[in-house]
């Protein structure tokens, strides 16, 4: 289990596969100076409600792996993520699809 710290107070848990998803379509988009939100659903322990979080270049953030190996990558889930990314409501965590194409 992998965590997202956001601007040094919000520490979330990811699996590291979909950490290092997220790492991937994030970092583009604040590459580019895009400002956007990024929302997920929350577990169970705290609530099961959703957070959203603002995301600017500005903004510190650290992508923490539990493993020491990078996790194959999903190329389809990378380009629906990319997607959704750059849609009026922001990068939302979304399901991995099946059949996969990995590098």
């Amino acid at each position: 289990m992998g965590k997202l710290t956001y601007d040094g107070t919000l520490v979330v848990d990811f699996d590291d596969r979909v950490l290092a998803h997220l790492q991937i379509v994030i970092s583009a988009k604040l590459r580019r100076g895009e400002s956007f939100t990024f929302s997920w659903r929350d577990d169970a322990s705290i609530g099961d409600g959703r957070t959203t979080i603002w995301l600017h270049p500005a903004v510190s953030l650290v992508f923490k792996f539990l493993g020491g190996r990078q996790p194959e990558i999903n190329r389809t889930w990378l380009a629906e993520l990319s997607n959704v990314a750059n849609s009026a409501t922001g990068l939302t965590l979304i399901p991995e699809p099946t059949g996969e194409s990995k590098r």
